[in-house]
């Protein structure tokens, strides 16, 4: 893969497109746009460029087309695949200005929305007039939508109210020759050609610049009770969560969370007391939600029926606001934790949910092969399991040349349960070189020539995505 040179033309022809304040070229703005939250990898690009409409971004990709400069778009870096990544330096494309909600459409359920504005503040413009936009990563504080859209995000509420790609409409797109399409249409069905709009969702940045999104909306579900479960067995906490959904009972969140996970998240965040006993294992934290009080306690009632049978212990139920703020605060805060107590890479391993005890003894066993420990956690109502490999004692030597063979381990026992590589974290840059595990030569080769039709010459978010030929 050939790439042009930025030469000073070409940053001549940014100055005259954009304003001053839109171009960055100084080391500390390149080294800060130059990382995500993957690892310590730092990538800078040779430029950063933060448009303000749709037609200075398509003016960005038709010049760097024509120069064959690669484009990275970015936008709040907080990725854990390297999906934003200046591999090959060239224009790193922030979209963080895009921060508008442009519409909310309260008699049709949608809103039109900007990639750049953050998860956090969509879903409480939503709220304000009695809406509800589900997909809510851990990240929803800081993330933007656009970095959903890019990885298909999930979060604790998809096991009952399914991911980004569930809620998208219509998506204004630049393709890399600068032209500007929309891909559908805003209404609830479209049977009209193919679904060039599902296409662009989970492609991290790789087929075009998305700068609107159509999202769909659902009324917002006005009760919810959680309960958090303690287990002297991580096998008989994940051999509950299938039975729960065979009862009848489709909870809003169902977590999971094994012993180190909480040990770490207790002694990271402060103003959090509460007692784990020493037999306990792991925990499930699970929520239902709706609008009839009696209903969700009846759903309760059947949730605890069933964890009596896969000998849970005492069930702490949250009875006021605080209280479930604090439990999903140590949930989403796993990962932080985590990453403060030791160097670590995350895998975002998924199956069907009724495999998760195979999945989790495998990964323990891999471990204990290869040297290392792992610290589990995700949402176990989708079988999307975040094993968090830990450096700890492990060699140099081990950790950079041996982790990628368990890594592999990992990814094929995946596969042959039935499941794949990434749930939501999606593929970017450290996992691409996994995808011959889930997908054949035959497959691989569709996914690049659906690349190739949508950017010729390779500039969009170059290096990601496909192993390394």
């Amino acid at each position: 893969m050939t790439f042009g040179r930025l030469s000073q033309e070409l940053i001549d022809f940014f100055k005259r497109t954009l304003q001053e304040d839109q171009i960055f070229l100084d080391e500390e703005n390149l080294l800060k746009y130059g990382s995500d939250e993957t690892e310590n990898l730092s990538y800078p690009p040779e430029v950063v460029l933060k448009p303000n409409n749709t037609e200075e971004v398509a003016a960005i990709l038709k010049i760097c087309n024509e120069h064959s400069i690669p484009v990275t778009p970015l936008g709040a870096r907080t990725g854990l695949s390297g999906g934003a990544l200046s591999i090959h330096g060239g224009v790193g494309l922030s979209m963080e200005r895009f921060d508008r909600i442009v519409d909310i459409d309260e008699n049709n359920l949608q809103a039109t929305v900007e990639p750049g504005v953050i998860n956090q503040v969509f879903q409480e413009a939503v709220k304000e007039k009695g809406l509800f936009y589900p997909p809510d990563p851990a990240s929803w504080g800081s993330c933007f939508l656009g970095g959903n859209l890019a990885l298909n995000s999930g979060g604790p509420r998809a096991v009952k109210y399914g991911v980004t790609s569930d809620y998208v409409l219509n998506l204004e797109v630049v393709l890399a020759s600068g032209d500007v399409i929309w891909t559908g249409a805003n209404t609830l069905k479209n049977s009209t050609g193919y679904n060039l709009t599902q296409l662009m969702v989970g492609s991290e940045g790789t087929l075009g610049i998305i700068t609107k999104a159509v999202f769909k909306l659902i009324p917002e579900p006005t009760e919810d009770l959680l309960m958090l479960v303690p287990f002297n067995s991580e096998e008989k906490a994940c051999e509950a969560v299938p039975a729960i959904f065979k009862a009848g009972v489709i909870p809003s969140a169902m977590e999971f969370m094994e012993r180190d996970a909480i040990d770490f998240t207790l002694k990271y965040i402060d103003g959090i007391n509460m007692e784990v006993g020493d037999e306990v294992q792991a925990h499930l934290l699970i929520e239902v939600d709706g609008n009839d009080p009696e209903v969700l306690m009846k759903d309760c009632e059947k949730i605890m029926s069933v964890l009596e049978q896969y000998e849970a212990g005492e069930i702490l139920f949250a009875d006021t606001a605080a209280q479930k703020e604090m439990l999903w605060k140590m949930r989403i805060r796993v990962g932080e934790a985590v990453k403060a107590n030791s160097i670590y890479k995350e895998e975002d391993t998924v199956v069907p949910r009724y495999e998760m005890p195979r999945l989790l003894k495998g990964v323990k066993e891999i471990g204990k092969r290869y040297g290392f420990t792992s610290v589990c956690y995700g949402h176990v109502g989708d079988g999307n399991l975040h094993v968090n490999i830990i450096k700890g004692d492990m060699s140099e030597a081990k950790w950079n040349n041996e982790l990628t063979a368990a890594i592999r381990e990992i990814f094929e026992l995946c596969v042959s349960l039935g499941g794949t590589i990434s749930g939501e974290h999606g593929i970017g840059f450290v996992q691409k070189n996994y995808m011959d595990i889930p997908f054949s030569a035959v497959e691989l080769e569709l996914q690049r020539g659906i690349k190739r039709n949508f950017d010729p010459k390779g500039i969009l978010n170059p290096s990601k995505v496909f192993p390394d030929d």
